[in-house]
């Protein structure tokens, strides 16, 4: 199974692509960010940050997708200019036929580190003994998006387990 997680943002969208091997080993096959110019109108960044990844789809060929839930309690323009590109990573995923797991930050935190409080310097750290990678997966959207990729792979598991599927 590959699995494509993505962190929305409008500047910067996070993704990582991870594979779960037939041993039930995981491993991170790309991840890094999507990024949209800040002088580009919202109508064109939302339209770029869908064709990109779309491009990503097209390589990748994930089999389903996770994207982590908003969470914003201070910026109300941020928050509405990050729910549109929520919306614009929901609607492509959808056209694209996958599967779309949808997980909080408390959730990918809790299924990452144990701890629903973890810092993003832990996520960090745990996301790069998790895939063994040589450096800390930055930026952090990165490595939220790898981190939102693995707890689907962790709630797929424990969902085939549950119904013997």
């Amino acid at each position: 199974m590959i699995v494509l997680g993505i962190d929305p943002g409008i500047a910067t969208t996070g993704f990582g692509v991870v594979r779960e091997e037939s041993a039930g080993q995981i491993n991170a096959l790309a991840y890094g960010v999507l990024s949209t110019p800040k002088d580009d109108t919202l109508p064109r960044r939302l339209l770029s940050l869908r064709q990109q990844l779309n491009e990503l789809i097209q390589r990748w060929r994930p089999t389903e997708s996770a994207v982590e839930a908003l969470f914003f309690a201070t910026n109300l323009k941020t928050a509405m200019a990050v729910g549109q590109a929520r919306g614009v990573v929901l609607v492509t995923l959808q056209e694209a036929g996958l599967a779309i797991g949808e997980y909080t930050p408390l959730q990918v935190k809790q299924a990452i580190t144990g701890y629903g409080q973890a810092g993003k310097r832990q996520m960090q750290t745990v996301v790069q003994m998790l895939f063994s990678l040589d450096a800390l997966p930055r930026p952090d959207d990165a490595a939220d998006a790898l981190a939102v990729a693995f707890t689907h792979l962790q709630s797929s598991r424990y969902h085939r387990l549950e119904t013997g599927a």
